[in-house]
């Protein structure tokens, strides 16, 4: 831990022209004091580490002195990937790991390119939960990121249908989709599932409904020779070499997205209804239906648009639908005319003008 830690001063040292005790202390995440004992280390250890002395001194390397233990390792090259996500990092529990590879690679660049890291920092950054949720971080989430970076297989523990089951996996990668993590993996044991799997077998899980999560335990015993036999006595599993996990995604979203919308509403739609459709309801089914609509028949002589939508259910068609007010008439199927009439009753009622004998009465 120290050894490391030494190592990341003199990265940070050598990426930046000085640093004062309380900046170090504060990358580093200990006290002036430690900086004070790790700078006499590395002093004692023949690293040039010079303390410039007054208000405006701190710490710097002598001579353009540059360390080679700039090589990243297998982990922190990885992480280097996911660095636009940092949030993500924090939550798989890479952050650190992260910060060591973006000092590496500063400490390697030439002078004059080591404030690139910074200066994209400052004009990019990814924020992925959505607004008004507070995201949180599932607790097995490091261990199930271990088992992804690692190709080990997890026994787990899965809530399916309001009831726990118990797996065993092979997890292949996660997602972070709005704030929510998924993992796609391929399961080893156990009984049917009760969403679809692919043709390889692979299925989505949401991280926050395991309730436990273990990596596989190895299999004492030699090595039989065969990769596949290999991998499983270590606990791990071979990838399938075909999987992509972002077609994998994409095919799996589009999926979800088309089996929630198992039903159907006709409505007409104002031209300002017609815009403001694609923000209440889902909005590549709210475009479908426009695009539709528009090339079989268009707007009627008022501009109205009869379309057929692809709705999740009546009750949820109603409750999204409600939102453009006016601007929105259902025509089908009946029920739901029928509630939209009703709210319209009620609505009328409440704006209706107030007799007089009653106005003066309530005063």
């Amino acid at each position: 831990m120290r050894a490391a830690r030494l190592i990341r001063m003199v990265l940070l040292l050598q990426s930046r022209p000085s640093m004062t005790a309380g900046e170090l202390a504060r990358e580093l995440e200990v006290s002036e004091r430690t900086v004070a004992r790790d700078v006499l280390s590395l002093s004692e250890a023949g690293v040039p580490v010079y303390a410039d002395r007054g208000r405006s001194g701190g710490y710097r390397l002598i001579g353009g002195y540059r360390t080679r233990l700039t090589g990243l390792r297998l982990r922190e090259a990885e992480a280097l990937f996911l660095s636009g996500v940092p949030s993500a990092l924090r939550e798989m529990g890479l952050a650190d790991v992260a910060s060591a590879a973006r000092l590496k690679v500063s400490a390697a660049l030439l002078p004059e390119l080591r404030d690139a890291a910074s200066g994209a920092a400052q004009r990019f950054h990814l924020d992925a939960p959505r607004w008004y949720h507070d995201p949180r971080t599932p607790e097995l989430l490091p261990v199930i990121a271990d088992a992804v970076w690692d190709d080990r297989r997890l026994t787990a523990r899965y809530l399916r249908a309001g009831r726990e089951v118990a797996r065993e996996l092979e997890p292949y990668g996660l997602v972070l989709k709005a704030g929510v993590w998924y993992l796609a993996a391929r399961a080893v044991a156990g009984p049917p599932e009760g969403s679809p799997a692919t043709a390889a077998g692979f299925r989505v899980y949401r991280v926050d409904r395991f309730t436990a999560a273990e990596p596989a335990v190895p299999v004492d015993g030699p090595p039989d020779g065969r990769a596949a036999g290999d991998a499983a006595r270590t606990g791990r599993f071979v990838r399938d070499p075909e999987f992509d996990l972002p077609a994998f995604w994409a095919e799996r979203a589009e999926q979800f997205r088309r089996s929630l919308l198992r039903e159907e509403a006709v409505i007409r739609l104002s031209p300002h209804g017609v815009r403001q459709l694609p923000h209440v309801t889902e909005p590549a089914a709210a475009e479908e239906a426009v695009a539709r609509a528009t090339a079989e028949g268009g707007p009627d002589e008022r501009g109205w648009l009869t379309v057929t939508l692809a709705v999740e259910s009546q009750e949820v068609a109603y409750a999204q639908l409600l939102g453009l007010g006016p601007e929105v008439e259902a025509l089908a199927p009946a029920a739901l005319r029928e509630r939209f009439a009703a709210a319209a009753r009620r609505a009328a009622a409440l704006y209706s003008p107030v007799p007089e004998e009653e106005d003066a009465g309530t005063r």
